[in-house]
């Protein structure tokens, strides 16, 4: 992906042009270009140098972003605000002369010095001069205008150039008309060519067209706020110790494995780990959490946060584009930068918008002609088609509420990678949470230690440490955590199998980890302790089994805790109208346990990492589906879904595959984030409803439609102010979501969401089962398949020793078959 900084474009037609100019090259897969931060972003292999090349064949100008050490972009300085200021003043000046001696002189008799009394053609003069003027000030529509007319683009710069210099030229016609009736003495000529004049009107499309503009630049300065924000929250210097010597240096200067000091009131200037000292440490200008946070030796500190109290010596870790305030203002950057899938809709109408508007105001000077009106009226109608008409609004309806979405959620530490995240979050329908360290805690505790006869509880404890410390598996942090010191015994052969359990040479014999179908195979389990652990697992801990030397030596049970404010979130999310599901790996019980404590709507169990993506494409034939998660197993899955939200302490694999990264590590932010998408999805819709609707109603009213019917008729200069305010309101309606509260719940709507069924197809599979005695074995292995969602018969019986199960294709062998082992009876095949 490559970013360019494009120059010369004016309205939604000169971005859909670059965009086509850029996307036929060879080798471009995709091309997004952004009115509002006249920024092009291109995806392929493409040479940068094509790339420019083919924009400036376009007629507009580009160069690669970063090439200069500081960014001038027109969308993030008030460079352009203070040029169109600058060109507005002297538009003014002029014109106020001009409508005085047009309006103030002809229409309320104002006095004129007396060399104009009843000089018409010097009236005329002074008049074609000062809107000259005035057109040379505001050159820079025409030389836009005709460029883009000249390479088969018109934009609005065309528009405005074409109506401002039609009424120019006309009045011209009209002088010189005026000049031959003077030598013919036809005064009653004279008079009425002197009504023909339309230079205050050329000069005025100008000038409301620049306040249009200026207001525009205006506001979409306000709507970079947020990335200009975070980009200043960055310290300039930071303080070294070099040769035992503290030094202060510019923070580009500072590289990775530098030691920097951070005195109290200071802030940090760039990511590392403290060294020496303590301190509590203001965070909320990268994840918005306003409780300090307490930091100490080993722990990670971040640019741009504050160390409120001690003194800490730091080691520096990432330094310039690689801190964590440099990435989150790149993400909300790209995030910008590109286009939401509802903006198509509008780039494909602005396409054609400009030609469509140069056709309808010729075939309406054309009509009024033929109805046998004058010259003069039936310019006036073109020309007021010409001016009202605005492309701009349709262009920037989508792009500044992305931006200001965008950016609200980056000051609440909710960072959305791609502008599509927003628009897919706000449409989610189904949310997916995962359990360890999304819903829970992630660092589990134990909370019993069952051996079992003739086995002492330190014998069982000695062996679990050490199997359980050759793994990064949370719960077997749990262990190693809970044992902290015992002797080490060698262990040779370590395996893990994902999902399952592990298996190691201890002190030269076989042990054996995990869950019971993987330690039964090891070693024989009896229904005594099975239903011990059944117990566990119904209060939401999870037991885990040991085995040594082809002996069970029993059970260590631990619990996730959860998150205090998951069950607040959950029922928030709930409270939307979206339906809640929890998936995990860990057996039914348990999975059970703690859905129901949270609140889920739903719970899928025993799905193996490799499964779950597999369980996310079958919920997305259902509805849009949103998964959260943090762990590296969730990386396909994030991917997978519509919408993937990676919690901000989780795996590094998890956020890069995900949308939106959540730095609080909270799941009240998931309802905010979706909260957050479904109002910027409604101010884009009503942006578009505006846009759309100003054209609808304004050309018909411009070329004079409701004139025979209400007597409706617009004059060139209201139909340049309506124009120039349209884009500036657009702009407007996107800055009230600065004031969007995204952690208020009380007014969520509960909106309706109807799930598609989903294509299921049937299948049926045949278990071979040991243990069934009788009728009431049958009946009682039947009737747990039978609970089973997905599943629309079991077949059983116990002289054959089988049960065949009619189910959806969702359903698998796995889970059938720890129904039928949790039943008390034993699976073969």
């Amino acid at each position: 992906m490559e970013q360019f900084n494009i120059t010369g474009m004016s309205c939604a037609a000169c971005s859909r042009r670059v965009e086509k100019a850029v996307g036929s090259l060879d080798g471009v897969t995709e091309c997004s270009v952004n009115l509002l931060t006249n920024s092009m972003t291109v995806w392929g292999n493409t040479d940068d140098a094509e790339i420019i090349k083919a924009v400036e064949k376009a007629g507009y100008g580009a160069r690669k972003k970063g090439e200069e050490i500081k960014e001038k972009d027109e969308a993030f300085t008030d460079r352009q605000t203070q040029m169109l200021l600058k060109r507005l003043i002297m538009s003014v000046g002029f014109l106020i002369v001009l409508m005085y001696f047009s309006m103030g002189h002809m229409m309320w008799k104002w006095p004129l010095p007396k060399f104009f009394e009843n000089n018409h053609i010097a009236i005329g003069l002074m008049e074609l001069i000062l809107a000259a003027v005035v057109m040379i000030i505001n050159n820079k529509f025409f030389i836009s205008g005709f460029k883009a007319l000249k390479n088969r683009a018109p934009n609005m710069d065309t528009l405005v150039s074409l109506g401002s210099g039609a009424a120019f030229i006309y009045s011209v016609i009209a002088l010189f008309a005026m000049t031959d009736a003077q030598l013919r003495g036809d005064i009653t000529a004279v008079m009425d060519w002197s009504h023909e004049f339309y230079f205050e009107s050329a000069a005025m499309i100008l000038a409301l067209i620049t306040v249009g503009k200026m207001l525009e630049a205006f506001s979409k300065g306000k709507t970079t706020n947020a990335i200009k924000g975070l980009i200043e929250l960055s310290p300039k210097t930071a303080i070294i110790i070099k040769d035992g010597k503290e030094e202060e240096i510019e923070i580009s200067k500072l590289n990775v494995g530098d030691i920097f000091v951070v005195k109290p009131g200071m802030k940090i200037p760039v990511d590392g780990v403290i060294l020496r000292g303590s301190s509590t440490v203001d965070e909320s200008a990268l994840t918005g959490e306003s409780v300090p946070s307490d930091k100490a030796q080993g722990d990670k500190v971040y640019s741009a946060t504050v160390n409120k109290s001690g003194y800490i010596e730091c080691c520096a870790q990432r330094v310039g584009d690689d801190t964590t305030l440099s990435q989150i203002i790149k993400m909300v950057s790209d995030a910008t930068s590109q286009k939401a899938p509802i903006a198509k809709v509008a780039d494909k109408v602005s396409g054609f918008f400009v030609p469509a508007v140069i056709i309808v105001a010729l075939i309406t000077i054309a009509i009024w002609l033929i109805a046998g009106q004058t010259i003069g009226f039936s310019l006036a109608r073109g020309i007021s088609v010409l001016v009202i008409s605005c492309p701009c609004a349709l262009g920037l309806a989508t792009p500044v509420a992305i931006m200001v979405g965008s950016g609200k959620g980056a000051r609440n530490g909710i960072l959305f990678k791609m502008a599509s995240s927003l628009e897919t979050v706000g449409k989610t329908q189904i949310c997916v949470l995962d359990k360890t360290g999304t819903i829970t805690k992630g660092a589990p505790e134990v909370t019993d230690i069952i051996p079992c006869d003739n086995i002492s509880e330190s014998e069982l404890i000695s062996i679990a440490y050490a199997i359980e410390k050759q793994s990064e598996h949370p719960l077997s942090y749990a262990i190693v955590n809970y044992v902290k010191d015992t002797q080490i015994k060698e262990v040779t052969d370590f395996k893990n199998y994902p999902g399952n359990g592990l298996m190691a040479i201890v002190d030269g014999k076989e042990a054996v980890a995990g869950k019971y179908d993987f330690v039964k195979e090891y070693c024989e389990i009896e229904a005594a302790f099975k239903d011990r652990a059944m117990a566990l697992s119904e209060v939401g801990k999870t037991p885990l089994y040991f085995g040594y030397d082809k002996k069970l030596l029993g059970i260590i049970a631990v619990w996730d805790v959860i998150k205090e404010d998951s069950k607040d979130a959950i029922s928030e999310i709930k409270n939307m109208g979206i339906r809640v599901i929890m998936l995990t790996g860990d057996n039914e019980r348990t999975a059970m346990a703690i859905g129901k404590i949270a609140g889920v709507d739903e719970v899928i169990a025993n799905v193996m990492p490799k499964d779950k993506e597999r369980v996310i494409r079958q919920l997305k034939e259902k509805g849009n589906v949103t998964m959260v998660g943090d762990g590296i197993n969730d990386a396909p899955s994030l991917v997978s879904a519509d919408t993937g939200i990676a919690i901000g302490k989780g795996a590094d694999i998890a956020i890069d595959a995900a949308d939106v990264v959540l730095m609080k590590s909270s799941l009240k932010d998931v309802s905010g984030a979706i909260r957050l998408g479904r109002k910027t999805l409604k101010n884009i819709y009503e942006n578009l409803f505006w846009a759309f609707i100003y054209n609808a109603i304004g050309i018909p009213l411009a070329a004079g439609v409701f004139i025979n019917i209400f007597g409706w008729e617009l004059n060139p200069m209201f139909a340049a102010a309506a124009m120039s305010l349209s884009s500036f309101c657009v702009v407007t309606n996107a800055l009230r979501l600065n004031f969007f509260d995204v952690h208020n719940a009380k007014r969520d709507k509960k909106i309706k969401i109807k799930l598609k069924k989903g294509k299921k197809k049937e299948m049926e599979i045949l278990l071979k089962i040991e243990g069934m005695m009788c009728p009431h074995c049958e009946a009682r292995v039947k009737k747990s398949l039978e609970e089973k969602e997905g599943v629309s018969e079991a077949v059983v019986s116990h002289e054959k020793g089988e049960a065949r199960v009619k189910c959806v294709d969702s359903v698998t062998y796995d889970e059938l078959k720890a129904i039928v082992e949790d039943a008390g009876y034993k699976v073969l095949a």
